[in-house]
């Protein structure tokens, strides 16, 4: 994975890891929503991350 590629999805899960943590306090579902978004972004980060991985190893 690219470096700024890397630094977006870490960005956005921050920003979505802030989000709930200030959400928390005024509506629990919004919250949830939030950590959901969270999970979701560092889940597809991965899944770009060995996605990428594969395309560079040659097939054997």
């Amino acid at each position: 994975m690219s470096k700024p590629l890397a630094l977006f999805f870490a960005v956005f899960a921050v920003i979505w890891l802030g989000a709930t943590a200030v959400a928390l306090s005024h509506n629990g579902w919004l919250a949830l929503l939030f950590a959901i978004l969270a999970l979701g972004t560092i889940g597809s980060g991965f899944a770009v991350k060995v996605r990428a991985e594969k395309r560079r190893k040659p097939s054997e």
